[in-house]
């Protein structure tokens, strides 16, 4: 439920962390999450103390989603896979409504829609992440000591990625347009949720010891994350 403190609005969420913390959603959305213990008063001071850092970060958002590509579905069009763009291919003759092959995504034409269009890219995207991330998963869990129980490759809505305290991680099918270095990050900054639930400085130095350059991919993603997308 949207909540509005003077001219922002927000959305609210309460847990049993000790912090808060305020973040804009991938779709411009401000996200206040706080503890429990909480109240009214002392969120809208929080949000009050933050104004400045609001005002310009939904700036920021704003200018970034400005150039935000929506895909046409037709021969010529660019789509994502890895970092690559690839063009588009509409061919007669395929059993799977989709493939990649010989550099190009081929999709099977017909009466297709460009629901059916968005879909057949969606399990494109998630069956490949099934493939993939995994073994990434496990190589990065292994070196940073922490154990996971499953791994689903999703709709997320507006996160990357999410984790739960008893590691399940869930990852969003459109990571999989990133490139590997990209995706190797959102699965470390994931990972190393399983050990500081925060993005304290304890959080940032544990992302550090594996990435070195986590402020370049992080600030990658916040670049060009818009443009990852149908």
């Amino acid at each position: 439920m949207m909540r509005k403190y003077r001219d922002i609005k927000y959305t609210l969420t309460r847990s049993k962390r000790k912090t808060a913390s305020i973040y804009i959603e991938r779709n411009g959305r401000v996200s206040v999450i706080v503890p429990k213990t909480l109240t009214t008063k002392e969120v809208e001071e929080l949000i009050e103390r933050k104004r400045k850092w609001i005002y310009t970060s939904l700036a920021e958002w704003h200018d970034m989603n400005a150039t935000k590509v929506k895909r046409e579905f037709v021969n010529g069009e660019g789509f994502l896979y890895l970092g690559r763009s690839y063009r588009l291919k509409r061919v007669r003759e395929q059993e799977t409504p989709l493939l990649l092959k010989d550099g190009y995504f081929c999709l099977r034409t017909g009466n297709i829609s460009r629901r059916a269009a968005n879909v057949a890219f969606r399990e494109f995207y998630r069956d490949k992440g099934k493939q993939r991330i995994p073994d990434r998963v496990a190589y990065f869990a292994d070196r940073m000591g922490v154990s996971i129980e499953g791994i689903k490759v999703i709709d997320l809505k507006n996160h990357w990625a999410s984790c739960s305290p008893s590691g399940f991680l869930n990852f969003h099918w459109k990571c999989m347009m990133a490139p590997l270095t990209i995706l190797d990050y959102i699965i470390v900054h994931e990972l190393a949720h399983l050990i500081h639930a925060n993005h304290t400085m304890t959080f940032w130095n544990e992302v550090d010891k594996i990435l070195q350059d986590y402020g370049e991919r992080k600030e990658w993603l916040k670049v060009n994350g818009a443009g990852m997308d149908l």
